[in-house]
């Protein structure tokens, strides 16, 4: 093993031989903002690791038309659905071929057998791939695909058909969603028979654009452009992500050329980056939320009145001007203003510490209590600094008699303790995956959710989940407006999260780089861009 000065020596050294000389048209290097939890987009949910592993290495049935939330077709052509909503046949793409990769060479192309081993290995508690990583599935169980899905069906090698129980308004695009992505059925079945299931989620072989080629743990993640890819070879023949933590440390390789690309800029550097003729930067409204969860199964925050002092001491106008730099708005709602049926009539929790006080006192706690605060580790679009943030939500909480520790761990760390329930309060936040309602208020406040673990405040409210389950059940617009409007005043009133902010989302990127837009479903994809 490498010294860790040795490895980091040779870790820049690679990067910066990628920025200069001939490799400069042909390799990107994307300075990412964390390390992924793992290569296979079912068993994660972080924005992270979904760009190294959906947006790069697999695709899904039908896709979401690049830079627009709207649904065209991916590994399948086209799709019938029934007129009781309760059918859906998806007619395979043919000719599209698996990666070649150093572990695993494929003798054939994808088929109806890859699409079934995918969903089933998920949905079927009797697949032998089902418990592989402790099987836990959190996007595909915290949206009750489950419950959703009868069955589904090969009806011949290019077709396949998905039966639900129920009418389910936002399945298409939930079969859109990255936990949708196509593996390979054969690979599956050679790791099987030498006794390494467990390499399916950390060395992926798909249909994308990019091919996994290796990962240095903490430092880098190395892909090839996949030549045979169906929609075209991509136009950059490598792509390395360099795994930078620091936003500013990215700033100066994205200024040293040491990479051309940068998520998460820091607020604080967007200035000088404007005024950079080598550097441009492109931002639109992000479809995102940041908040404080308060884990509702620990007291004293299974006690309403507790959730609504907290939410009342936090300044969070304060927030938006010392964290995001202006670069965001004040959220009363579980979901962003640029989704349909955000209901604007809810008034936002007043900024009151001597209300908070008396909430508190009302509740049984006037001198207040010591709890822990979990701040993020890692930039996020929702929460550029996670650290500054808790020093200050600490200080609001200490002028009520809330007495607050601050706590980190690694990204991957604080994702796994997190959904399992270990913390008290934590920062969190979610960019939104389909551009549905459902997204946000089933897939996080909902009680299957709780159990699949992307319900962070572990809040199953039976009059707001009946609500949104009816709300799926009807594909009247209408009627699903009303619906989600009313699920929103139900959150406002039991208050299981504080709401923070809606941030405009930045990326910064060499001038050179062409090709790249914003996804409004917040990733970061590289398929369509080229270096001029």
């Amino acid at each position: 093993m490498l010294h860790k000065s040795l490895m980091t020596l040779f870790v820049v050294s690679l990067l910066f031989s990628c920025s200069k000389g001939k490799s400069d048209k042909s390799t990107f290097v994307y300075c990412s903002e964390g390390s992924p939890t793992a290569f296979n987009p079912q068993v994660i949910t972080d924005g992270t690791s979904d760009n190294a592993s959906a947006q790069t290495v697999y695709n899904r049935l039908v896709q979401f038309k690049y830079g627009t939330t709207d649904i065209e077709p991916g590994l399948a052509t086209d799709w019938e659905i029934s007129e009781d909503k309760l059918i859906y046949t998806f007619n395979l793409r043919k000719g599209v071929k698996f990666h070649t990769t150093n572990f695993f060479t494929p003798t054939r192309e994808m088929n109806a057998d890859d699409v079934l081993f995918s969903v089933n290995r998920m949905f079927d508690a009797s697949n032998s791939y089902h418990k592989v990583g402790g099987g836990n599935y959190e996007y595909f169980n915290g949206m009750d695909m489950g419950g959703i899905l009868k069955e589904v069906k090969k009806l011949d090698d290019y077709k396949v058909q998905f039966v639900l129980n129920k009418p389910e308004a936002p399945f298409l695009a939930n079969v859109a969603m990255s936990f949708m992505s196509v593996l390979s059925k054969e690979y599956a079945d050679k790791l099987e028979a030498e006794g390494k299931k467990e390499n399916i989620d950390n060395y992926p072989v798909g249909t994308g654009p990019f091919v996994f080629r290796n990962y240095v743990k903490d430092n880098l993640i190395k892909f090839d452009a996949f030549a045979d890819y169906w929609e075209g070879a991509p136009k950059i023949s490598k792509l390395v992500f360099a795994i930078t933590p620091d936003a500013s440390v990215r700033y100066q390789k994205l200024k040293t050329g040491e990479c051309q690309f940068i998520t998460e800029p820091s607020p604080t550097d967007l200035p000088a980056m404007r005024e950079n003729q080598d550097i441009s930067i492109v931002q639109d409204a992000g479809l995102n939320v940041g908040y404080l969860a308060m884990n509702t199964e620990k007291k004293p925050f299974d006690n309403v009145l507790v959730r609504k002092a907290i939410s009342m001491a936090l300044n969070k106008a304060n927030y938006i001007d010392a964290i995001y730099l202006g670069n965001a708005k004040v959220a009363k709602n579980p979901m962003p203003p640029t989704i349909w049926s955000y209901n604007d009539e809810i008034a936002d929790t007043e900024y009151n510490i001597e209300k908070a006080k008396e909430l508190l006192a009302k509740a049984g706690y006037p001198n207040g209590f010591t709890s822990t605060l979990w701040t993020l580790p890692v930039s996020r679009p929702y929460n550029p600094n996670g650290k500054k943030m808790g020093e200050l939500m600490q200080a609001d909480l200490a002028k009520i008699g809330i007495q607050i520790e601050l706590i980190s761990y690694d990204w991957p760390t604080y994702l796994k303790k997190s959904s399992a329930g270990e913390h008290e309060m934590l920062q969190m936040g979610w960019t939104g995956d389909n551009g549905d309602p459902d997204n946000f208020l089933n897939t996080l406040l909902g009680c299957s959710a709780v159990g699949a673990g992307s319900n962070y405040a572990r809040w199953c409210d039976k009059d707001f989940d009946k609500v949104v389950n009816e709300a799926k059940l009807s594909t009247d617009l209408a009627k699903r407006t009303e619906l989600y409007k009313k699920a929103q005043v139900i959150f406002n009133e039991k208050a299981p999260w504080a709401p923070v902010a809606h941030s405009i989302v930045f990326r910064a990127m060499r001038s050179n780089v062409s090709g790249y837009k914003i996804d409004p479903l917040g990733h970061d994809i590289f398929k369509y861009v080229e270096l001029k």
